[in-house]
C-alpha cells in the first residue's frame, strides 16, 4: 500500500475548528460597517458606525478624497 503521508498532511492542515477564533478573524469584515468614499470607488470598513462622518472628514483632510 502507498504511503499516506500526503493524505495525512492534507487532513491535518485543514482542521479549521482547532484554529483560534482570533486567527480566523484577521482581515475579516464581519461585524464592521462599510464607508463608501468617492462615490463607491473606495470602500473602508470601520467598527463603529457612529464615527462614519468623522472618518470621511479625516480622509478628506489627508487628501485621499477628491471633492
Amino acid at each position: 500500500m502507498a504511503d499516506n503521508r500526503f493524505d495525512k498532511r492534507r487532513n491535518l492542515n485543514n482542521h479549521h475548528e482547532v484554529s483560534p477564533e482570533a486567527r480566523k478573524l484577521i482581515g475579516s469584515t464581519r461585524d464592521k460597517h462599510p464607508v463608501y468614499l468617492e462615490d463607491g470607488k473606495t470602500i473602508i470598513f470601520i467598527s463603529d458606525i457612529t464615527k462614519e462622518k468623522e472618518t470621511i472628514e479625516r480622509y478628506k483632510n489627508r487628501g485621499f478624497i477628491k471633492t
